[in-house]
């Protein structure tokens, strides 16, 4: 089954995402860590400006959030209106292309959620193993 899902994937794929010159990876890791995934996420719900953001997305510098922000505005998945107000009034909002890629990424954050018990706990395992003498890597 895994390696069908794999082969769909190749095959979908325009560029070889495995290949390390692949064009499309660049863009990849940046919508894929987990700020830009969590930026995503928050922006299910609708617009928000930029403190909205900051506050929702818990650990997030400021700096990490504007860097992904343009990032994201970049790939085209986050667009940025720009009011015309005194100050400037900026709200960022998912595009077609960042709503499509909101639901697969919030499955994964929902899957974390249903195994995080799982995880930690092979994790714990795993520490235990790696403490006990004559444990081998």
């Amino acid at each position: 089954m895994e390696t069908q899902h794999v082969a769909t994937a190749a095959r979908l794929l325009a560029h070889d995402t495995f290949d390390q010159k692949c064009a499309l990876r660049p863009i990849m890791d940046q919508t894929t860590s987990r700020w830009a995934t969590l930026i995503i996420s928050a922006l299910i719900a609708g617009p928000h400006r930029f403190a909205q953001l900051h506050q929702r997305v818990g650990g997030i510098s400021q700096k990490m959030l504007s860097q992904n922000l343009k990032a994201l505005a970049r790939a085209g998945l986050v667009g940025r209106h720009v009011a015309p107000t005194n100050p400037p009034q900026v709200t960022y909002s998912l595009t077609e292309l960042g709503t499509s890629l909101a639901g697969p990424l919030t499955d994964l954050i929902q899957w974390f959620g249903r195994h995080g018990d799982e995880l930690l706990a092979a994790q714990e395992h795993y520490d235990s193993q790696q403490a006990s003498p004559g444990s081998r890597p």
